[in-house]
């Protein structure tokens, strides 16, 4: 059994110089301030419609009742991708959109947060699709991104089963391939956070809703309570915009008790693996005419998803159960070993909800599309979407504010035409560069930095990895590993308290770094964690 070093009680004990503010003088800056918007909801939705609303020159707050990217925002399937499935309704510009949304990120705004993958698509005797058919379809697929992931084509069961070893190859008749991307969801909405506030913008997580300001009948502002401390508040704004997600509805009967729903809602579960040999390709096997199972390399890992189905209850017991498992692990089983699919290897399950418009119909064929609504105090609430193109919607809010009735904030705001479009996101830089430098020097005079432990932090700060790194350099400790079996090391923590409004275990373990995905989440980590981030306000 591995023994921990136990964390001594001076370290980190006061904040990083030009650290965040602490939570009582942000709490203080928005209590006295009247704000151009008021953005209720930290997900991908909230976040970037913060970053484009600070960047249009508006004063911005924006508030979550958990943390940043804490529910369906870190529960994806961390994909950045075109949707090769919306090419079967026939929703080529849609495809061809997102394709582009998706190269602007990987290339452009966040190629240190990002990485393409290539996707192999296996065809089987008996299955719902002929070879023909998807080659056809990746063709098509690569073709609406202009060929600059290659192109798509097919490739025999020999050749795939190199890549993919775990691949099943009883009844294999083809292989498609085509490209996309995928990323850390909870990094990349962190950045999207830090890019809003670098912008101007005013963040606290951890702040909960318990009513709206009212004049006249209109909304003008929140009441909240803090839920670290207890500590209750209220922020003005001149508008307010509800990006609750799952809760939505729940924000719009605040505003108006009579507020018909105006979304559903549909669960997406996904289990996480350790590996059993190196993937180089990622598996999408189709379910049936629709769906598609995912077995994503990711994090080290081995990604397995996802369920599509109704949900109905309330959004904050949202949860993996058997049946879930049972069905990822079976609808995996259509192109994957068994020796890769045992329950012993799970070191983690997560599940998260879409939020589709209102209306009959499968939530498996139902569109990603965004819904901005007005209800009767005036509040605009913002729903739906995918995180692929959480820069579009971003733009889109943007637009909505200076059409608004009366252009109340038009005039106040850059037009969205001459916003930047392709602002990035800090850390910007080569990941490969990145990794060099601190396997070099580690930044620090400190011990020299392992090699995964310099990867991971290029592949996950961009450039920002130097701060960190000089965080381990000041204090020995802080360069030592969270646990052997993970490359986070001790100064992760430090920056995520004082960097990154980390103020859970969970916020730490689970969003800012890989540990709970892992399954190495321990009570004495925990425990620690917590130490660490109670010694600062």
């Amino acid at each position: 059994m591995t023994t921990l070093q136990s964390v001594p009680s001076s370290l980190g004990t006061h904040p990083a110089a030009g650290s965040n503010p602490s939570r009582a003088e942000t709490r203080e800056q928005l209590s006295k301030a009247t704000y151009d918007l008021l953005v209720i909801g930290g997900g991908i939705l909230g976040i970037t419609t913060a970053w484009h609303a600070a960047q249009s020159g508006l004063r911005v707050a924006m508030v979550d009742a958990g943390d940043f990217a804490g529910a369906t925002s870190s529960a994806s399937s961390k994909l950045l991708h075109g949707g090769l499935r919306y090419l079967q309704t026939g929703a080529v510009k849609l495809v061809a959109e997102n394709h582009f949304e998706r190269r602007a990120v990987s290339r452009t705004v966040a190629p240190h947060l990002s990485n393409p993958l290539t996707f192999y698509l296996p065809v089987y005797k008996g299955g719902p699709h002929g070879a023909a058919k998807l080659g056809a379809g990746v063709f098509a697929y690569s073709a609406l991104s202009a060929f600059r992931d290659g192109v798509g084509h097919v490739i025999g069961a020999e050749r795939a089963a190199r890549d993919v070893p775990e691949l099943r190859t009883e009844g294999l008749k083809a292989v498609a391939v085509y490209g996309d991307g995928q990323m850390n969801d909870s990094r990349m909405a962190l950045m999207t956070v830090r890019a809003a506030v670098e912008a101007g913008a005013t963040v606290l997580n951890h702040a909960e809703v318990i009513g709206l300001r009212k004049n006249d009948g209109r909304v003008v502002g929140a009441e909240l309570k803090d839920r670290t401390d207890g500590t209750e508040f209220g922020v003005s704004a001149r508008l307010v915009l509800n990006a609750t997600g799952p809760w939505v509805d729940h924000l719009r009967r605040m505003e108006d008790p009579g507020a018909a729903p105006s979304i559903r809602l549909s669960k997406g579960a996904h289990l996480v693996l350790k590996r059993t040999s190196p993937w180089r390709a990622a598996l999408a096997t189709p379910i049936d005419k629709y769906r598609i199972t995912f077995a994503l390399p990711w994090e080290d890992m081995l990604l397995l998803g996802t369920t599509d189905e109704e949900f109905e209850g309330d959004p904050a017991d949202v949860a993996v159960n058997e049946a879930d498992i049972s069905q990822i692990l079976d609808e995996a089983a259509f192109s994957i070993r068994d020796q890769q699919l045992s329950r012993d290897l799970i070191t983690y399950s997560f599940a998260g909800l879409r939020v589709l418009p209102g209306g009959p119909g499968d939530t498996a064929k139902a569109k990603r599309e965004t819904v901005v609504t007005e209800g009767k105090g005036g509040m605009l609430s913002i729903a739906g979407g995918k995180w692929t193109t959480f820069r579009h919607i971003g733009r889109t809010v943007m637009r909505k504010l200076a059409e608004l009735p009366g252009r109340p904030l038009a005039d106040d705001m850059e037009p969205v035409k001459q916003l930047p479009r392709h602002m990035p996101l800090p850390g910007l830089a080569n990941p490969h560069a990145v990794e060099h430098r601190l396997l070099v020097d580690g930044g620090t005079p400190g011990p020299r930095m392992a090699a995964d432990t310099a990867r991971h932090l290029a592949t996950h700060y961009g450039s920002l990895s130097f701060d960190i790194a000089r965080l381990a350099g000041g204090d020995p400790e802080l360069s030592t590993r969270i646990h052997p079996d993970a490359p986070e090391i001790w100064a992760q923590v430090v920056y995520a308290r004082d960097y990154e409004w980390a103020r859970t275990a969970d916020d730490v373990l689970r969003r800012r770094t890989t540990l709970t995905i892992r399954g190495l989440d321990s009570e004495d980590i925990r425990s620690r964690v917590e130490e660490l981030l109670a010694k600062r306000p």
